[in-house]
């Protein structure tokens, strides 16, 4: 196995602890809401918290990581968060577990961008759009497995268990980071001569990153990033309020028991995985037109949405919700990879941190918005289930706008 390949595989294992960690309350805030008595817009400010730190973080990420290197922004990161998540089962108020959730946002959005420099740093160009999508299959997977872990800590234990119990694996990780992760390929132990020219040595990464010096405001100005940004805010607002209020609708619409719900809210996600990776091959497959699969998955997504809504079986719900997720997060796994592929890696911790502030703060506010749209219509999930179709559409009409372009253009898209 080449160096590489271990560093990916460890940036996995982080963001699937870090998409656990995140992903515990939207499983366990239908029982925390029984304990405090929320409403569903309180439900929704619970869960819309944690994207108040994390969308704000994103951009002191990337300067921390393009100023300070990765592995340091991303063990601190990770020490944080984890400390937060295992506070989060203490908290004994709504307030409190709102500023907990806060302060745990903080330290997962200092992350993303610095992961992502580690990828740029570690992967010759040619290889970083099939490298993103498989770290980025985590997160349907970091969702997929959280429904069914925290489900059995629920029915054994409480929800305040599952908080607790996400302290040990960050720990462990931080380990990972400082021992297994040097920023610099050439710093790695055992890493061949053949595999640090085909790193350093990349025709295409010689040519995208001997890109000039560029100022943050050049930076935003890239085809490949400002393009990737309004492409993400939608695809968010749509993948966010699907992922958070699944559990919920679940539970309280199709009246599924807890084990039930665990094991169904998990299926879209398991599919999920293979969809980002799929997604990060097709990014790579696709140079001439990175704008097909991004919309043909779009739009598949947005009809098994709507077949899911429709759906009077349970059975035919479980299949259309699983296929939306599929299509979702292949499509996802496209425009992450998208500017990874195609911007200098000298500016990658600042570029997917600005890209990933418009997704974060997608999340923020979409838990809000199902919430308030299902209160106001009397606990229906129908304007909720318009609202994610039509935020879906929305970002494939931006992809739309994507030109075809050469391949390893280093600075468009």
């Amino acid at each position: 196995m080449k160096a590489r390949h271990i560093v990916l595989a460890i940036l996995f294992v982080i963001w699937l602890i870090s998409y656990v960690d995140r992903m515990v309350m939207a499983t366990a805030i239908p029982y925390i809401a029984k304990e405090f008595n929320l409403t569903p817009v309180s439900m929704g400010v619970v869960m819309s918290a944690f994207f108040v730190g994390y969308a704000l973080c994103q951009l002191p990420g990337g300067f921390l990581a393009d100023h300070f290197g990765a592995r340091k922004v991303m063990a601190g990161a990770i020490l944080w968060w984890s400390a937060f998540t295992a506070m989060t089962g203490m908290a004994g108020s709504l307030a409190t577990m709102i500023w907990i959730r806060v302060a745990f946002g903080v330290g997962e959005g200092v992350f993303p961008a610095a992961s992502f420099k580690s990828l740029a740093n570690w992967f010759p160009v040619k290889e970083r759009g099939t490298a993103t999508g498989l770290m980025m299959a985590s997160n349907p997977l970091g969702a997929a497995l959280a429904p069914l872990v925290v489900a059995f800590i629920l029915s054994a234990w409480s929800w305040r268990t599952a908080f607790f119990s996400l302290l040990i694996p960050g720990l462990l990780m931080v380990i990972a980071i400082w021992y297994l992760l040097p920023d610099r390929p050439a710093d790695k132990k055992g890493i061949t001569p053949e595999e640090l020219a085909e790193i350093q040595g990349d025709p295409a990464s010689q040519a995208t990153d001997s890109a000039p010096k560029l100022s943050f405001w050049e930076v935003v100005k890239v085809p490949a990033v400002y393009k990737s940004f309004f492409m993400l805010l939608f695809f968010n607002t749509s993948a966010w309020g699907f992922v958070s209020w699944l559990p919920t609708y679940l539970v309280n619409v199709r009246h599924f028991e807890i084990l039930k719900m665990g094991i169904t809210a998990s299926l879209p996600f398991l599919v999920g995985t293979v969809g980002f990776a799929l997604g990060g091959w097709l990014n790579d497959r696709f140079r001439h037109n990175k704008r097909l699969p991004v919309i043909t998955c779009q739009l598949s997504c947005c009809i098994f949405l709507y077949l899911m809504y429709t759906a009077e079986s349970s059975n035919l719900l479980i299949l259309y919700q699983t296929l939306a997720g599929g299509f979702l997060y292949t499509a996802g796994g496209v425009i992450f990879a998208l500017p990874m592929s195609t911007i200098s890696s000298s500016i990658t911790g600042r570029a997917m941190g600005f890209i990933n502030t418009a997704g974060q703060a997608a999340g923020f506010f979409s838990p809000m918005i199902i919430g308030y749209l299902v209160q106001a219509s009397g606990g229906s999930f129908n304007t909720a289930f318009g609202f994610l179709i039509g935020t879906m559409l929305t970002s494939s009409l931006i992809a739309s706008t994507i030109r075809p372009n050469k391949p390893q253009a280093a600075l468009s898209a």
